[in-house]
This record gives C-alpha cells, sequence and structure tokens, in this order.
C-alpha cells in the first residue's frame, strides 16, 4: 500500500467514525408525565368544555403514563372545576384522583385557581394524592432540579380559598419571589420551572401573574432555567423570552371525545436537551441544550 492510499484510507476511517458519533442518539436520563387544566366537574358541556369527559380523557393519560413509566406525573393545575361547596368541590378531586392513581405513579401538583375556588389549599392538599402538601416548592430528580410556583394569592396576598378572589387576580408573594430567587441561586443542576398561570404574559392581560415581570427577570439572571411549563389558557404556545422557553399547554377540558384530549411526556436527555412529546391536542416542543 501506497503511503498515499494509506492516508487516503485512515482518513476516511476518522470520517466514518466522527459521521458515527455525530449521528448518535442522546440517551434518555428522565422522563416526567405531563397534564394541565383537567377541569373535572359532575356538570354538563357548556361551550368547548366537556366537564363530565375529563374522567375518561384522564384515564386515557393514566393508562398511558402508567404504560410508559415516567418517574412522576405534574398536573399543572385546574384539575377540578369549581363548585358551589366544599362536599361538592371534595367529590370533584376525590373522583378525578382515583382516576389518575390508576397510574400508580407520584403526583405534584401545580395549584390553579378552580383547584382552590371553594376549598382551601390544606384541603386540596388533603384530598388529591399529592407529593407536595404546599403550593411551592422544589425538588431534584437525576440531576434535574424542577421549581413549583404558586400564583394563588389575590390582591391582599391571601391565599386563594373559600371563593375570596376573582380568576384574573393572580399574584405571588414578595415571600415566594425572595424564596424563588434563593432557590434558583443555591443550585447547581439544570432546572425546569411548572407554573399555572402565565409568565410569559404581563397585565392587563387577564392570563398573567401580576408580579410576571419581576419573576422573569429572576429566571433569566440565574442562567440556570431550561424552560417553563405552564397552563391556565388552555393553549398550545412557546414564546421564549431573555433566552427562556414558556410553554403554554393545552387544557385537558377542551373539547368533547377523547381524541381532543391532551397530556405529554416531557423527556430529558444526557446531551442536554429536553423534548416534550405531545398526544392527542398537545403540540411537540423541542429544547436545544444551552451552550
Amino acid at each position: 500500500m501506497t503511503r498515499r492510499n494509506f492516508t487516503l484510507m485512515s482518513s476516511l476511517t476518522l470520517a466514518a467514525g466522527s459521521s458515527l458519533r455525530a449521528a448518535a442518539k442522546p440517551n434518555e436520563v428522565l422522563s416526567l408525565g405531563l397534564l394541565t387544566d383537567v377541569h373535572y366537574a359532575d356538570k354538563d358541556t357548556r361551550g368547548s368544555r366537556a366537564y363530565r369527559e375529563s374522567l375518561a380523557k384522564g384515564k386515557e393519560a393514566a393508562d398511558f403514563f402508567k404504560e410508559k413509566k415516567p418517574a412522576a406525573i405534574v398536573c399543572l393545575g385546574d384539575l377540578i372545576d369549581a363548585a358551589p361547596s366544599v362536599e361538592t368541590e371534595i367529590s370533584y378531586l376525590t373522583a378525578i384522583t382515583k382516576v389518575l392513581d390508576g397510574a400508580g405513579l407520584p403526583r405534584h401538583h401545580v395549584l390553579g385557581n378552580h383547584c382552590v375556588a371553594t376549598l382551601t389549599k390544606e384541603e386540596f392538599f388533603k384530598h388529591s394524592g399529592s407529593v407536595n402538601q404546599k403550593g411551592h416548592y422544589s425538588f431534584d430528580l437525576e440531576g434535574k432540579h424542577f421549581v413549583v410556583l404558586d400564583a394563588c394569592y389575590n390582591e391582599k396576598m391571601e391565599p386563594y380559598g373559600r371563593d375570596n378572589f376573582v380568576w384574573h387576580d393572580s399574584n405571588m408573594t414578595p415571600a415566594e419571589i425572595a424564596w424563588l430567587k434563593k432557590d434558583l441561586a443555591a443550585t447547581k443542576s439544570p432546572t425546569v420551572v411548572f407554573a399555572h398561570q402565565r409568565l410569559d404574559l404581563d397585565r392587563p392581560n387577564k392570563h398573567a401573574v401580576k408580579q410576571s415581570a419581576e419573576v422573569r427577570k429572576i429566571l433569566e439572571e440565574s442562567g440556570m432555567v431550561r424552560a417553563v411549563f405552564q397552563g391556565h389558557s388552555h393553549q398550545n404556545e412557546l414564546e421564549t423570552i431573555g433566552g427562556v422557553p414558556y410553554c403554554t399547554l393545552a387544557a385537558m377540558v377542551e373539547g368533547s371525545g377523547v381524541e381532543k384530549n391532551s397530556y405529554s411526556i416531557l423527556r430529558f436527555f444526557d446531551d442536554g436537551s429536553i423534548k416534550l412529546e405531545g398526544y392527542r391536542r398537545q403540540k411537540n416542543q423541542t429544547f436545544s441544550a444551552k451552550s
């Protein structure tokens, strides 16, 4: 073999090896099941909201999660719809949580305004089967950091409950905001934030948290937040602000028939990328690794 042929073959071998490495798929390291705005209630369909059908839709999602085995399920708020009495609201909550328990997985619950319309926060957590027993907190899984936020406070900074608020009066307390800043400063792990009311919008938009601009600044300055997932407005939307993607998920309650369902798997990979794998009406989204 001549030197020229040897050099050519070596180059081709190196190129082929590089191509194989480039083509190698990243490995999944963690997955979570996501759903939002279930709004289960034993009442007739109103407009586009098929309240009773959320039991069947919830069962489809629970069966799917049971098969796919994510590490946990995260419910992004409004698991139930508002009821005229505490007893009725508890009956809604008991019915839908029994369905979701079929997945056999731990559940983290973000508080939505309908979750605590009549119930107090303590009552919601008591009857929801939730891993968490408070509205805002953080947890870690497989080297990833997760933050759950609670914007269910009225303009007096009182926690929602017993019909003491209007749905568009959504606030985070100064204490929670200070906690958020401290929590993000303490982590060295890539972070995902879960919220119900929207942080990518500002007032006077009624779906916005009133302190959203202040909160966004904290998320941006931390340098750790990879994505924010939220519900509340029932729409598939994705907005990137200050380098942080804000992904709004489609509501489970919207539309009649299981084909109108909406749920997803959030997948994390060893190259740092994140993929939202949507089912039924939920759109797929991909979040590239941060450089």
